[in-house]
């Protein structure tokens, strides 16, 4: 038996008090979950201390809040990990992020988390006819979902979604990543239709900065922002759709450029995201009205010193041979028969990426 401190943020929005934080001190075994130090705590201390809880074996995913900082299961995190990773030794918990807080250490999911998953319409659409016995999947097709059906809802990822932060109408990591185990499915009819939707929405697929703070977050492997890049590629380079969102035509330059240069020319990025991938592109009119529009912040920079002219007019290369190099990267991957897609569920190691 070991003594840990826990630091509970506690809040009660019907009282009419700011949030405050409160200490008590709990007796158990290092291996011991978090969730079960707050219990004891409510049990000896306060029994009014809010934490939503159930399976308590990291299936559920109701016991998501932040530890330490950082959004994890409280059954899943150790009391003498979650020691060793504070700051003075007092573990620090609080609820999760981007969600309006109910009580304490529970979170509004019906607010933000539910309400986005039903947003990507989470159910499969069958095709017609349907069959009289079982629809036959390929293997490689429930393979290809596998990733994104792991995910037990517990809203980790939306709570450290920083796009989520600036953007409160983000569709979001979890629901996006439900979104891919439907359009990934061969049994579903609308997978263009899905996509197009996804696309087409300012707040959709293209609205995501990857940041991978969903991948650390999800404690499940789900990497959501995985299954945003997937839903990107099949939108793009499966269905040839191009948003009036100018994401489609955004990556494409960012391709494009990284291997003219072999590194990214900004000064070029946003014309050719708005008049096509082309050195030309900053004279059409779509591209030179963008240009127009952002001059204020291009001065801005410019006083800033964040941008130069010299950039702007002439921008970085890599030495001959690195661009060679960069290029043979493109050739191999271009040359490829199939586009081959990355699931760590069934691969299992993070090398087999390249």
């Amino acid at each position: 038996m070991a003594e840990y401190t826990l630091r509970l943020r506690r809040y009660d929005p019907d009282s009419g008090n700011a949030a405050y934080w409160e200490e008590h001190t709990v007796e158990l075994e290092p291996h011991r979950s978090v969730l079960e130090g707050i219990l004891q705590a409510k049990n000896r201390y306060d029994g009014s201390i809010g934490i939503r809880c159930s399976c308590r074996a990291a299936i559920c995913g109701s016991c998501g809040v932040r530890i330490n900082g950082q959004p994890d299961l409280a059954c899943h995190t150790h009391l003498g990990r979650a020691q060793q990773h504070s700051q003075d030794g007092v573990i620090e918990v609080e609820p999760m992020g981007n969600m309006p807080v109910i009580k304490d250490l529970i979170v509004d999911m019906e607010a933000v988390h539910w309400k986005k998953i039903r947003r990507v319409t989470p159910w499969l659409i069958p095709k017609q006819p349907v069959p009289e016995r079982e629809y036959i999947v390929p293997r490689e097709n429930m393979v290809d979902v596998t990733q994104s059906m792991a995910c037990i809802q517990c809203g980790a990822c939306v709570s450290d979604c920083l796009s989520m932060e600036v953007d409160p109408e983000f569709i979001g990591p979890a629901a996006l990543a439900k979104a891919y185990r439907f359009v990934g499915d061969p049994r579903d009819d609308q997978h263009r239709e899905r996509l197009e939707d996804l696309a087409e929405d300012p707040h959709g697929i293209y609205d995501c900065t990857h940041c991978f703070q969903c991948i650390d977050a999800c404690p499940k492997g789900v990497a959501p922002m995985s299954q945003i890049m997937r839903l990107r590629r099949r939108a793009g380079n499966d269905f040839d759709i191009e948003d009036r969102n100018n994401g489609e035509r955004h990556e494409a330059s960012f391709v494009s450029l990284v291997k003219q240069y072999g590194l990214l020319n900004e000064a070029e990025l946003l014309p050719r995201s708005y008049g096509g991938d082309s050195p030309l592109a900053k004279f059409k009119p779509a591209a030179a009205a963008e240009l127009a529009s952002s001059l204020p912040v291009i001065a801005k920079a410019l006083l800033r010193r964040k941008v130069t002219p010299a950039a702007v007019f002439k921008p970085h290369k890599l030495p001959a041979a690195d661009r060679k190099a960069i290029k043979r990267i493109y050739e191999e991957v271009e040359g490829r028969d199939e586009r081959r897609e990355f699931n760590i569920y069934i691969s299992g190691r993070d090398e087999d990426l390249t």
